[in-house]
């Protein structure tokens, strides 16, 4: 069945991370990742999975467990450590019409195959104007806990999304996890999706049918008049945490997940900011030319006059991180870090 079938599917969205009502049935991150690989590479012959350890009785923590079982090693393939290599070959693989998916256990090991995916994925459209395509898909996992330190839990996001003609998608929900694989594996744009490993457990109602979450539109995961969170991936659920707290002490928080980092939805951003007055950005990554640095310049730029307050930014100490539970602990910011600053922003201490 053609792609062109499925239409984009943005109503009847189920309610915020779990809190569907009615008899849908609910999936984990994991398993809607999972159902969207097996529902492309049952609809499109194109598409194949291309991995390091995709095919190991883990599964890239069970988000391909089985498929290389029920579809063949021709399409579910084991690959060798050869980042830089073998993304030469999936985008060549791409350009001659495939549509693969190639699966990064870490983000870590993104850097090793940029060469092919800046200077050859995010261009060869551009240069040849639209007439070569490459509709490539890579996902890579942000690692987090155990001890995974500063080689295994980078977040590279904003390294990738400054890059023209490659787009870099971080959803947070079960629903958006699914859509979006769907969309960039049906799509003709090299699109990198990074998931949070954390996010693996939660849960949520999706659709068991094929269906599409576009990218480059944010969504308000939660209302509110006093201040506006923006979050991205695993930092969407300190968000949420935080602004059912702030509630408690009668501040109301709107929450926008970004869902697409590039391209960005700045009016998502903007609208709420005029609203509101105030903004926290709140990324997974480190301050200094991130995805924070980004929203807080939309802001500045399109906002100036409604802002209440200067932007505050709730990211990543600028050091490498650290191996030590203790540590690891004092390192990443949590819903506690974005309650206290909004407190701080609007006087209530």
């Amino acid at each position: 069945m053609p792609w062109t079938k499925i239409q984009a599917d943005e109503a009847g969205r189920p309610g915020i991370f779990g809190a569907s009502a009615g008899t849908a049935r609910e999936l984990s991150y994991r398993d809607a990742i999972k159902e969207a690989l097996a529902q492309a590479l049952e609809r499109d012959k194109r598409v194949f999975l291309i991995g390091e350890g995709i095919d190991d009785p883990g599964g890239v923590f069970g988000t391909t467990v089985g498929l290389k079982e029920k579809f063949g090693r021709d399409r579910v393939m084991d690959m060798p450590i050869a980042e830089n290599g073998l993304t030469g070959v999936v985008n060549g693989a791409a350009m001659t019409g495939m549509h693969p998916v190639m699966i990064h256990m870490r983000v870590d090991f993104l850097p090793m195959a940029m060469d092919q995916m800046v200077n050859h994925a995010a261009k060869w459209s551009y240069m040849t104007a639209g007439r070569v395509k490459v509709p490539v898909t890579f996902r890579a996992i942000v690692g987090r806990g155990w001890g995974s330190a500063a080689q295994h839990s980078q977040s590279l996001q904003s390294l990738f999304a400054h890059i023209p003609g490659i787009q870099v998608l971080m959803p947070a929900s079960p629903y958006d996890a699914k859509g979006m694989l769907l969309s960039s594996i049906a799509g003709d744009r090299p699109t990198l999706i990074i998931e949070h490993r954390w996010l693996y457990d939660q849960t949520e109602a999706v659709p068991e049918d094929p269906y599409f979450v576009p990218s480059g539109k944010a969504l308000v995961r939660r209302p509110g008049k006093d201040i506006t969170i923006v979050a991205t991936s695993y930092m969407v659920y300190e968000a949420m945490r935080a602004a059912a707290e702030l509630e408690k002490a009668d501040i109301s928080a709107e929450v926008i997940d970004l869902r697409s980092i590039q391209p960005l939805d700045g009016n998502a951003i903007i609208d709420s900011v005029k609203k509101t007055g105030r903004l926290i950005a709140a990324d997974m990554g480190w301050k200094l030319c991130g995805v924070s640095a980004e929203v807080a310049a939309i802001a500045a730029e399109h906002a100036h006059d409604k802002l209440k307050a200067p932007v505050r930014r709730i990211t990543l100490p600028a050091t490498p991180t650290p191996a030590s539970n203790v540590l690891e602990k004092a390192y990443y910011p949590t819903f506690e870090d974005i309650v206290r600053t909004a407190k701080e922003m609007i006087g209530n201490v």
